[in-house]
């Protein structure tokens, strides 16, 4: 495993990302070190619940970390003493008041950052702790590795104000299955992190003050990998998951291997292993094993 000194907080600066741009934003606060993005969710009053704006900022910084090619890999976590509480009321206050278009429109929003999430090229961290609840919980879900503390809390908590959770639903039911869903989105009751962990929302319990140093080696094993090859990896997963075996998906897979074994990584790759060096992806810095 490659060794990453790239350790993970939850107070990164606001506005700060690589390269000649530097956006700012109002509800996050972004960091880039040593190859690893930090996107803190960064409303702690409010336990880093969603509004419209944290909506359209976590989608536009999302957008332009994965056009980084300096970046390789982005922990998203949250400021305070929760991950991320699921919906403003107040913001839901005003959605209440809206009609359909408006409410279609601000649901499309959110379900767009989520695919947004979830689609990108580059891998994905949670870094759980304190409350993930709702969209929150959502936010996990979409997220290709999850490592909670052992005192974070999970809800679907929609039903409980009358709302469904629909946008999280497909990613969700993903990671944890229908049945378990059935369960949760029907009681909206909260369950430890040692039940999401159970039902598969969450892959890593940690008490907190070991929880960055299990991110940090999950890092270093990240950094080491060929980064096409995880982006190419994870759109193999989506491509294959819950599909039968068929000679469509057979020649599917041959056709991936095939084009990514010709690429200029996948040549870098061998060669480098054969030559036993580290490959000239790695970043500086890093000791593979």
């Amino acid at each position: 495993m490659g060794k990453a000194r790239t350790a993970t907080r939850a107070g990164a600066t606001k506005g700060k990302v690589a390269g000649d741009a530097k956006p700012s934003y109002a509800t996050l606060a972004v960091e880039i070190r040593n190859a690893i993005a930090l996107v803190a969710l960064a409303r702690p009053d409010v336990h880093n619940a969603f509004d419209e704006t944290l909506i359209a900022e976590l989608t536009r910084a999302l957008e332009t970390l994965d056009a980084d090619t300096a970046v390789r890999a982005v922990v998203l976590l949250g400021q305070g003493k929760s991950f991320c509480a699921g919906a403003d009321l107040n913001w839901m206050k005003k959605m209440a008041g809206y009609g359909q278009p408006e409410n279609l429109a601000d649901a499309k929003a959110l379900a767009a950052m989520l695919k947004t999430l979830y689609t990108l090229s580059k891998p994905t961290i949670a870094r759980v702790h304190g409350a993930a609840y709702g969209g929150g919980a959502g936010l996990v879900a979409c997220c290709d590795i999850a490592v909670a503390t052992q005192e974070a809390t999970f809800a679907f908590s929609e039903a409980k104000l009358g709302i469904i959770p629909a946008t999280i639903g497909p990613y969700v039911v993903e990671a944890i299955g229908a049945r378990m869903a059935r369960r949760y989105f029907l009681t909206a009751e909260r369950f430890t992190a040692a039940e999401a962990y159970r039902i598969g929302l969450i892959h890593d319990i940690y008490p907190a003050t070991m929880i960055d140093e299990r991110i940090n080696e999950l890092l270093g094993a990240i950094v080491v990998a060929g980064p096409h090859a995880q982006a190419e990896s994870k759109a193999l997963i989506r491509a294959i998951a819950h599909r039968p075996i068929d000679d469509a998906v057979i020649a599917d897979t041959a056709k991936r291997i095939a084009r990514v074994r010709a690429s200029p990584e996948a040549k870098e790759g061998v060669a480098a292993f054969l030559a036993k060096r580290i490959a000239a992806w790695v970043p500086a810095g890093i000791d593979e094993e």
